[in-house]
């Protein structure tokens, strides 16, 4: 029952995909990392306890 359900969801799933492609972004509409703009960190930066011994 749970793979007929699944199958039925994805097949559901690649049909709405393939008539509505308009909601795939696009590569020339993606926005790049660089386009970001700078984040500000508020705090003391995060440093891992790599000597558990120690604290």
């Amino acid at each position: 029952m749970l793979v007929i359900v699944t199958l039925l969801s994805v097949a559901i799933a690649g049909l709405i995909a393939l008539l509505n492609p308009s909601l795939a972004p696009a590569s020339s509409q993606s926005r790049k990392l660089a386009d970001l703009p700078p984040v500000r960190i508020i705090g003391t930066p995060f440093v891992p306890n790599t000597n558990p011994s120690v604290r």
